[in-house]
């Protein structure tokens, strides 16, 4: 292991946003063997496109559950119904972190359990409507063209980029979600791993 990458691994802060969503892509099934820079054109068209996202009201069901350290879930948005369940002990964990890891300037008190209704909101606007098929219009990853008529393919995980993006963005956040996801990842217990 280099001296980088025991860095990174021990303060997830030196990873940029951008690197931390092409990590995302490249550890989402489909993507084994792709082309490092490819992951990173589509992550940072994923960032730019949940970036420029309008604020989207969310109607789905809010509840609370205590037992996401266990799932190792934050949030969930479930289509039917529509319902966000918000994981209350691992929004205290990360709450808990962000003081610790002295990431208050990028994450304010109150602003995880928001990104987190943020995020799940940005997942039900791209389940429904248009906003899909501008995603993998803006992702431009052509999987079957006819002469001029091209058919647009879906790019695995490339929603989730998306919707961290967004909620960077309309939570006003300093860094992406997804650090203080990896963060989290780094302090929950695995299954079958030896703590």
């Amino acid at each position: 292991m280099t001296a980088a990458s025991e860095q990174q691994l021990g303060d997830p802060a030196s990873v940029d946003d951008l690197e931390w969503a092409v990590r995302l892509l490249a550890a989402t099934p489909t993507h084994e063997g792709r082309d490092r820079e490819l992951l990173r054109q589509w992550a940072r068209r994923a960032d730019e496109f949940g970036s420029r996202l309008a604020p989207v009201p969310s109607t789905a069901r809010v509840v609370e559950r205590r037992d996401g350290l266990e799932r190792m879930l934050l949030a969930r948005y479930t289509s039917r119904p529509p319902t966000v369940e918000l994981y209350t002990d691992t929004i205290a964990l990360a709450e808990e972190l962000v003081h610790a890891r002295g990431w208050r300037a990028w994450y304010p008190p109150g602003s995880v359990r928001a990104a987190a209704l943020a995020h799940e909101a940005a997942h039900a606007h791209l389940h429904h409507g248009p906003a899909k098929a501008a995603l993998r219009q803006a992702l431009d990853h052509t999987v079957l063209r006819l002469g001029r008529h091209r058919l647009a393919g879906h790019v695995a995980g490339a929603e989730e980029v998306a919707a961290h993006a967004y909620a960077r963005t309309v939570c006003g956040l300093g860094r992406s979600p997804l650090l203080l996801t990896a963060a989290l990842r780094a302090e929950l217990p695995r299954p079958g791993r030896e703590n």
